[in-house]
């Protein structure tokens, strides 16, 4: 079934009636939980009555339902059947149109916390009309919520793909990541982080998708890209490993959620379906 998330902006007010809630007890969204499965609270203000929380704040609607969230008191006492549970964790037990609310609501709770103060003259700051941008009440500066663009890139070469390690991963490898700097185009960095951080050159840089990450508050952006020439050269201030895999034999992977794991699927399920092509061309 498709759903329809339309966002609100200030100075929307919340309507009379019942929401879905997204309550956080820090980093973590509270949620009911039941055989693995979690689902958010739903019902008017009498859902959070009894509980210490900061002013709600209206994100949206789902197929026309609001959609609120809130910061709880950090001693709130969860009523029976509520549990807090980390965004990563989260994920699988919440469709995806929720589970991505999930991921504004912790982002624009990050911003009211972070951007109450002029970071120019230490001024409070106000809400502005039409957008969640604030304005310093005393010098006029405006800010935004932080968006922190970083890309995501999968080197390949024939059947084999370059996957990194960074300590920590267990057992774990992944594509090369990094952030955008100023003045710097997304293909650009996409070069810059592979040479930086493998020392290889790449070619043919081709867009896959974005994913919001809100962690705590990224923009990821994906790459293919053809191994160009260069020897693996790993920075071992990010990295401990770096090597080529062949598609028949990956190792670990990131979860199912990220953005990586996605790429990385993509291309091992296009890379088979031409040596499968490849095969039948053969034996015709």
């Amino acid at each position: 079934m498709t759903t329809l998330f339309r966002r609100a902006y200030p100075p929307a007010e919340l309507p009379a009636g019942a929401y879905w809630w997204l309550p956080f007890c820090g980093p973590d969204v509270v949620v009911r939980e039941d055989d693995g499965q979690a689902a958010l609270l739903y019902g008017g203000m009498d859902v959070v009555a009894g509980l210490e929380f900061e002013p709600p704040v209206l994100l949206g609607s789902l197929d026309g339902v609001p959609c609120v969230s809130c910061q709880l008191s950090s001693t709130a006492e969860l009523p029976t059947g509520w549990h807090a549970i980390g965004l990563r964790e989260l994920y699988g037990k919440l469709d995806d149109a929720l589970y991505g609310i999930a991921g504004y609501a912790a982002h624009l709770l990050l911003w009211q916390r972070t951007s109450r103060f002029c970071p120019v003259c230490a001024s409070s700051t106000e809400p502005m009309q039409g957008d969640w941008g604030r304005r310093c009440s005393k010098c006029g500066h405006t800010r935004y919520p932080q968006l922190s663009p970083a890309i995501l890139a999968l080197v390949h070469d024939g059947d084999r793909v370059l996957l990194t390690h960074k300590p920590g991963w267990s057992a774990r490898y992944s594509i090369i990541a990094g952030f955008v700097e100023p003045g710097e185009s997304l293909e650009a960095c996409v070069q810059r982080e592979v040479e930086e951080e493998v020392g290889v050159a790449v070619a043919n840089i081709s867009y896959v998708g974005s994913q919001p990450w809100p962690f705590p508050d990224q923009l990821m952006i994906g790459y293919m890209a053809e191994y160009a020439g260069g020897m693996l050269e790993i920075d071992t201030a990010e990295l401990d490993d770096a090597a080529w895999f062949h598609v028949d034999a990956l190792p670990e992977l990131p979860p199912p959620m990220s953005l990586s794991r996605r790429i990385i699927d993509a291309w091992a399920a296009s890379r088979r379906r031409e040596l499968l092509d490849g095969q039948s061309s053969f034996r015709a």
